[in-house]
């Protein structure tokens, strides 16, 4: 992991997400965190646990982006899920130990693709020789046979070999021999069994007859057949597993959305099912209990957990206490005024407005923005969020989306090619919505 200090976390943050500032010192910090803790002695490491963090917030400022952003910027294994579709352990739907095996799978791909860069170098050496041998095949000559054809089926071999090099040879047709790979079978995943189909799924591979098929495939089609089974070949898993479940345990993070959709009292009749049931099984993960995966047991003591609600109709000391224990860290993100919404429109890195225009500059179309044009954006973005449901930053794209419908449709035949969208424009174009209020709640 880069050893970023927390203001430049904060400042990789700030090109991508607008304001909430709180939020991003919090998950700068325990980020941080994690980098001081690799830097103690080995005794001392494995009694300090992450800080979990519950952000607080209305849809669409920015909970998600803000976690999303944070584990790419660290290059750790991300896995976003949402409480809402666990079920207590022993009825039918995903246990919450789940969350931890679906990591450890985006973990394994991780480190896949790591060792892969690894090998490339001799997987593409051990290609160029396989397509050699598919194009002048070894078969074609006895061993046995006098010098001179062997020198000539060389210089036949040699010849070919330059011509492969040179870029010849990219259109010529090669028949490979391609194994078709299982589909994974899931039978109890979604019975509350997971770990059986792990079990399953590899008894199911060694019993199963590997397919085969003989496919003809261009040379440049061919070389990407062939690179992806030498990598395979030449990548040992056992190392990648084991890598894969270290970076999980030491630089996992898993953010739990819609937590506050699991607040709440307790039933009062008949089973609670999904609230303080998924509650009471999300427990000894956040706090620290070892599952076992198909790659190996994960111990999720050092995971760090984000969790994130709007908590419109509850509140999070509706929480079970000893979950709220868990989450330490409380952040509020704030609603959005009318300032954020402009400077959603244009400061970060790859704001709305730059990607509509970039969009449309494949057509030949050159989108124009002018500062009243952004300002009357993010005023009518502002006055639906206010006066309809608030929606947050996702109000710009269906009021974006709007406005541009006509561009975007005419793109191709249209004749003026430099389109100007200012105050005017946009006004014209959502005046219609904005007449009508009732509307406005459903199109906007």
């Amino acid at each position: 992991m880069p050893a970023m200090t927390t203001r430049q976390i904060v400042a990789e943050l700030d090109r991508y997400i607008v304001g909430q500032d709180a939020a991003k010192r919090s998950v700068a910090i325990a980020i941080r965190n994690r980098w001081r803790r690799q830097q103690l002695s080995p005794d001392l490491r494995k009694d300090v646990t992450p800080k979990n963090i519950i952000m607080i917030g209305p849809t669409g400022v920015g909970k998600t982006e803000i976690a999303r952003r944070l584990a790419q910027l660290v290059g750790a294994p991300f896995l976003k899920v949402e409480a809402t579709k666990y079920t207590e352990v022993g009825y039918h739907g995903r246990d919450v130990e789940s969350m931890i095996r679906d990591i450890t799978e985006i973990a394994i791909g991780m480190v896949r693709q790591e060792q892969r860069g690894l090998v490339e170098t001799k997987a593409k050496e051990r290609v160029n020789d396989r397509i050699l041998d598919l194009l002048v095949p070894a078969g074609g000559w006895d061993p046995e046979s006098s010098p001179e054809d062997q020198e000539r089926h060389q210089r036949t071999r040699d010849k070919m070999k330059a011509k492969l090099e040179a870029g010849e040879m990219e259109d010529r047709l090669v028949e490979l021999n391609v194994e078709q790979r299982a589909v994974p079978v899931q039978i109890f995943s979604n019975l509350g069994m997971e770990q059986m189909d792990v079990d399953f799924q590899n008894m199911f591979e060694k019993i199963m007859p590997k397919q085969n098929q003989q496919r003809q495939l261009p040379v440049k089609e061919a070389r990407k057949v062939l690179l992806e089974q030498e990598a395979e070949a030449l990548i040992d898993r056992q190392v990648v597993n084991e890598k894969a479940v270290e970076l999980v345990e030491n630089q996992g993070i898993i953010f739990v959305d819609e937590l506050d959709k699991v607040c709440g009292p307790s039933s009062s009749h008949g089973p609670d099912v999904s609230r303080q049931g998924v509650q009471r099984d999300l427990l000894p993960v956040v706090e620290g209990t070892t599952v076992n995966t198909r790659y190996g047991p994960v111990k999720s003591d050092h995971i760090l957990f984000i969790a994130a609600g709007a908590f419109h109709l509850s509140k999070p000391s509706d929480l079970m206490p000893e979950l709220q224990g868990r989450f330490p860290i409380r952040v509020e993100l704030t609603d959005l005024k009318k300032e954020d919404f402009l400077r959603i429109l244009t400061e970060p890195k790859h704001a709305l407005t730059k990607q509509y225009a970039e969009l449309l500059a494949t057509e030949g179309v050159t989108l124009e923005f002018s500062p009243d044009g952004i300002e009357a954006l993010a005023d009518i973005a502002f006055e639906v969020n206010r006066t309809a449901q608030n929606i947050g930053a996702r109000r710009l794209h269906t009021i974006l989306e709007r406005v541009v419908e006509e561009i975007s449709f005419e793109g191709p035949d249209l004749k003026k090619k430099r389109v100007k969208i200012d105050g005017a424009y946009v006004r014209g174009q959502l005046h219609d919505i904005l007449e009508k209020e009732d509307l406005s709640k459903f199109i906007l």
